[in-house]
């Protein structure tokens, strides 16, 4: 039985000016679960938004603490970020991935949605002509609409049919065979699916991006968080899976959003590959009446441009916790594996229900548990599933808005509390009873 009415939800909607609520991004999602949890006082099982669920880092709140104490608060933090905070990424970089970048090459961003951003402009203005991002989807939606904000197109496929060397690489050659592509962008661990891609495809990867000159841009927001092998121990194989093995034509995106519960101070890095870094493009000199070094006018002509650096504090604060990472002393991957727990103790309630998890496969095994899952159910489309979730007391949001062809609805562990399995097997027992199948 319904939880909520079908004219409550509308209401929702109207409230919150949501037009289509199947096709509702994650801010309308929300707006809509919280009106109604607002409304009723029944909690709903909140899987939009992938806000952090684990409290915040305390290293890097009292390092940021001591910073603010000896009065950093009152300069402008330089536009290519604190030495402090661009020596520890390059060493954290080494630590866990095993490549060496330059400190120079590391750049702090107010998130990781800053470091995309500018690195769409800067990859899509250096060679007249080569325009164009290719999405591997799906992905995260606010990179699509980054790029109507910038008035640059795209290109995207769904990677599921896609999956292992070859395959993937008849697709990229015929991708990048056009050669407008300028940038290839998708995140590893995936959102919304949680699907990795293996060393095998990221070699793939790599090779095409460096024959085609294309400017690879690893979003690793879930840094460490692929929990089927114990990443967490610096200096020591098994290291991170990156197309930076193979190419030199990389960005790589690093959060501390998740990796160390820190979303709310909105610091991130984009870290340049040292040959990325040195290249020269006459397009960007013209452009920005500069020497046209990718690094440079990345920094200081574009990334400035956006937010005049990132907040000093905050950049401290990351340095910190980077530092204490690198020595052992904080294991942000044990940290972080309560994302699992939850994954699994949800998937095991949904699957028993009727549910089916729609990316379920890596190339060589099942897909694991962690921040993020999808779910299918019978013959409904993604947008059928949302809106008749959303009448159980159940916000998600549909795989359709990620650039995925594949019909279900994407589900986050982040805001999942104790008290809160047993609801969802309640409400779950009951939509299988309102929804039977052949």
């Amino acid at each position: 039985m319904r939880i909520f009415s079908e004219e409550l939800v509308r209401e929702a909607c109207t409230a919150n000016s949501v037009a289509d609520l199947a096709k509702a991004t994650i801010g309308e999602a929300l707006l809509v679960a919280q009106f109604l949890e607002q409304k009723s006082g029944i909690p709903f099982i909140r899987m939009d938004q992938g806000s952090p669920g684990l409290p915040i880092n305390r290293y890097g709140v009292e390092a940021e603490k001591r910073a603010l104490d000896a009065g950093i608060g009152s300069q402008y933090p330089a536009a290519a970020g604190v030495p402090e905070l661009k020596e520890a990424a390059a060493e954290f970089i080494k630590a866990f991935i095993d490549i060496d970048i330059q400190p120079r090459g590391c750049v702090p961003t107010t998130g990781s949605v800053a470091a995309s951003f500018g690195s769409f402009i800067a990859c899509t203005q250096r060679i007249p002509g080569k325009d164009k991002v290719l999405f591997i989807d799906p992905g995260f939606p606010i990179q699509k609409s980054q790029l109507r904000v910038q008035g640059v197109q795209w290109r995207e496929f769904d990677i599921y049919p896609y999956r292992g060397a070859e395959k993937l690489r008849a697709r990229l050659e015929q991708e990048f065979a056009a050669g407008d592509i300028a940038a290839l962008i998708y995140s590893n661990p995936n959102n919304p699916a949680w699907i990795c891609l293996e060393e095998e495809e990221l070699q793939v990867i790599g090779e095409l991006a460096t024959k085609y000159d294309v400017i690879v841009l690893e979003d690793l927001a879930y840094f460490c968080m692929d929990y089927r092998r114990d990443l967490s121990h610096p200096y020591e194989a098994p290291f991170v899976p990156t197309v930076a093995r193979y190419t030199d034509n990389y960005i790589l995106m690093l959060s501390a959003s998740k990796i160390f519960s820190y979303a709310g101070q909105r610091i991130a890095l984009a870290c340049i590959s040292d040959a990325l870094f040195e290249r020269q493009y006459p397009a960007l000199a013209a452009r920005y009446h500069d020497a046209g070094v990718f690094g440079v006018t990345l920094t200081a002509s574009i990334l400035y441009m956006i937010t005049s650096g990132c907040t000093a504090s905050t950049q401290y604060g990351y340095a910190e916790m980077l530092r204490l990472s690198c020595e052992g002393r904080i294991n942000f991957v044990e940290d972080t594996r309560e994302y699992a727990v939850r994954a699994r103790r949800m998937k095991e309630i949904f699957t028993r229900h009727g549910f089916n998890i729609v990316y379920d496969r890596d190339v060589t095994r099942d897909v694991g548990d962690g921040f993020f899952f999808t779910l299918g159910y019978g013959d409904l489309t993604g947008e059928q599933l949302l809106i008749e979730l959303m009448y159980y007391g159940v916000s998600s949001i549909s795989l359709s808005t990620t650039g995925s062809k594949r019909p279900g609805v994407r589900g986050c562990t982040s805001r999942m509390r104790e008290e809160l399995y047993p609801v969802l097997e309640e409400r779950m027992a009951a939509f299988e009873k309102d929804h039977p199948k052949p």
